[in-house]
């Protein structure tokens, strides 16, 4: 049943919270990042490929590890969207998104009228009935997170605009698919693409929104921290994972 999201609540106190990309879809992994003290897990949808038996049971393992669960799906289809958050999501993560249109797109997937167009059914959201759908509807609106990643120029030169619209609650950054957009390749340190960013985030507070950040380098959280940032992506699972268990060899290799 969904409950209070509580990312939501941590941000509104002051607190930071930490999430992770999920880009291996295994709800015991899911349940490892959750005891490991990460505050929410989005499960990607956009470049894996993932049944959606084993990301209703990843949702699953979530809660039970006390990790809030997002999805990024691969757009904002209303349909798709529906199916995501009727089987447990607390928040959805839509990329690429470059305009006004697009985001309003978003907000009416996910959020019940009147603030959009999503349709209602029962089952598992409402506890199978514990929660009236009236309940529910409220609730959902309430809770369910609705986060853009901004990937691309038209997305950049958008933001103030897409700000302006109700139903939004966090802004991502995307910075490698901003710096090849921006024809820096991989490049994601460079000057152009970090001064993107810096004015998406400033965006953010003028518009009241919650701006998630990607510390990258040494510094670049205590950076961020000053300019009053409180949500933060720690990078994608299986780059760590990968790094971990290659210097761990690394390591025992060497005695």
């Amino acid at each position: 049943m969904l409950g209070c999201n509580r990312v939501k609540k941590k941000i509104s106190i002051g607190e930071e919270v930490f999430g992770i990309l999920n880009s291996i879809p295994s709800p015991l992994l899911c349940e490892m990042l959750g005891y490991a003290g990460y505050d929410f897990i989005i499960l990607d949808t956009e470049h894996v490929l993932t049944s959606p038996r084993d990301l209703e049971h990843a949702i699953r393992a979530a809660e039970n590890a006390n990790l809030t669960p997002f999805v990024r799906v691969p757009s904002t289809d209303s349909a798709l969207i529906a199916r995501v958050l009727d089987c447990g999501a607390q928040g959805i993560v839509i990329p690429r998104v470059s305009s006004a249109k697009q985001a309003a797109d978003a907000v009416a997937a996910v959020r019940f009228p009147p603030l959009g167009k999503r349709g209602i059914t029962g089952g598992r959201p409402t506890g199978f009935g514990t929660l009236t759908l009236d309940d529910y509807m409220a609730q959902a609106n309430r809770e369910i997170m609705l986060i853009l990643m901004i990937e691309d120029c038209d997305g950049c030169d958008a933001l103030p605009q897409i700000l302006q619209l109700s139903g939004i609650d966090a802004i991502l950054e995307g910075a490698l698919d901003l710096s090849i957009a921006m024809g820096h390749g991989s490049q994601v340190q460079h000057p152009e693409v970090q001064s993107a960013i810096a004015k998406m985030a400033a965006d953010c507070a003028s518009a009241n929104t919650i701006f998630c950040a990607l510390p990258r380098q040494p510094g670049q959280i205590e950076t961020w921290r000053q300019k009053g940032i409180q949500m933060f992506l720690a990078g994608e699972d299986r780059g760590i994972l990968f790094r971990q268990l290659k210097g761990h060899l690394s390591t025992l290799k060497q005695g």
